[in-house]
């Protein structure tokens, strides 16, 4: 039983492609996506694959830190984080949610872009949240609302957002501004190096309906279309021409992790003092290391750029 839980929040650096196999529909390498809304998601397994792999890349940093007595050391707490190898001996202390879409970039006339969301999208991050112990000092915005200050709109309460006008409501929305600020503060990395975005993403969001939600991130995700070079003649393969479809840079989705007692420990690596409290143990490891390497790589295509994402637990 999960004791723990903590959101991770995914920003896109590059177009990612999470993808659900084959498909017989307009797109031919389709994204993954809830069955009953469509909305975009990550599945839990690829994140939790894409995490060990930077944990175990990143052995040699931690070893030379002396924080470790030697790599296999090392090795063994990641098995009792995120399960062993092979075999089935112990499940791992840490466990993910799927990653579910918060904010979705779309063009805009004025602002370059802005990001959009929905009431229902944030009814189940507060209910999300909650299982975190994190709340709101603030009610959810409602739909057809913004922060102060948008550089979105068009005239007073008229935003176009690729080339459909929507009439917004609440242009100064309180509970908007909430939002937008909690998310500046809580979601998008410190620094100076991101303090435009920050400062961007306090104005240019936008709540939508549901409805008006779920046609953007069914209609204007990034499709490209792609082929294979025969290597012998320089040209495209016979029938080697196919599109894939990728959630857009700029894209935040969030993941819950969550940590239960280990399962089996044979030696005591975390002084703990007590049984039952690995748990924290083992979110104080993940969260520790996890800080030391914001950026990872989700989904396919790595070689070409993307999947890129930068992580804040």
């Amino acid at each position: 039983m999960y004791k723990l839980a903590r959101p991770l929040f995914l920003i896109c650096e590059t177009p990612v492609h999470a993808g659900s196999g084959s498909d017989l529909g307009i797109v031919d390498l389709p994204i993954q996506r809830e069955r009953h809304t469509g909305f975009p998601k990550i599945e839990a397994s690829g994140i939790k694959g894409c995490l060990r792999q930077v944990f175990e890349e990143m052995n040699a940093l931690m070893v030379g830190e002396k924080e470790y007595r030697d790599r296999e050391e090392l090795k063994e707490i990641i098995s009792y984080a995120f399960g062993p190898e092979a075999g089935d001996l112990n499940a791992g202390s840490l466990g993910f949610t799927d990653a579910r879409l918060l904010l979705f970039p779309v063009k805009s006339m004025k602002g370059v872009f802005g990001w959009i969301t929905c009431p229902r999208v944030l009814d189940r991050l507060q209910t999300d949240l909650n299982l975190c112990g994190v709340s709101f000092n603030f009610d959810p915005p409602s739909a057809y609302s913004l922060p102060s200050g948008s550089s979105l709109l068009i005239k007073k309460n008229m935003v176009i957002l690729e080339e459909y006008a929507f009439e917004i409501s609440n242009p100064d929305d309180k509970n908007c501004n909430g939002f937008a600020s909690w998310v500046a503060e809580n979601v998008l990395p410190d620094g100076d190096a991101h303090e435009y975005w920050r400062e961007k993403i306090r104005h240019d969001i936008a709540v939508l309906s549901d409805d008006d939600f779920r046609d953007f991130v069914s209609l204007s995700t990034e499709v490209v279309t792609r082929t294979a070079i025969d290597n012998i003649t320089g040209t495209v393969k016979d029938g080697a021409l196919f599109t894939e479809e990728y959630l857009p840079s700029e894209t935040i989705l969030y993941s819950l992790v969550l940590a239960s007692p280990i399962f089996k420990i044979e030696k005591q690596y975390f002084n703990v003092g007590e049984k039952g409290k690995e748990a924290m143990a083992i979110m104080d490891f993940f969260i520790k290391h996890l800080r030391s390497q914001h950026v990872i790589q989700v989904g396919g295509d790595a070689t070409v750029g993307k999947g890129l994402v930068r992580t804040r637990i």
